[in-house]
């Protein structure tokens, strides 16, 4: 439990220093590059101990996986609510097949 807790504290900080400067076209790039890298220092705080002890519970092709799925449940809803984009029936489909692709990878064969 406490990797999935990292990894979505972790995506939520990468998701952050990705894309809140678009709603702040104003500021200038070089500006947006320190900040976004102060972030993302906060990502990789969390991102790396979630795989260090997330390793051995998972595979690092189930943690991989894991780690895609809450980034797009957190930039869904980033998208949504902080840069106020609509959520299209498209969007659904392509996340619905990209969670069969998590049943694959954690099915044993």
């Amino acid at each position: 439990m406490n990797t999935l807790i990292l990894l979505l504290l972790s995506n939520t900080f990468m998701t952050a220093a990705w894309y809140w400067h678009l709603n702040h076209k104003d500021i200038a790039m070089w500006k947006v590059i320190l900040i976004s890298w102060g972030l993302a220092f906060f990502e990789y705080c969390l991102m790396v101990p979630a795989n260090r002890w997330g390793y051995g519970q998972f595979t690092a092709f189930q943690l991989k996986v894991i780690q895609e799925i809450i980034s797009l449940v957190v930039f869904t809803l980033f998208a949504i609510l902080y840069l106020k984009e609509s959520f299209r029936w498209n969007y659904l489909v392509g996340f619905l097949l990209i969670v069969a692709a998590v049943w694959v990878v954690f099915k044993k064969v």
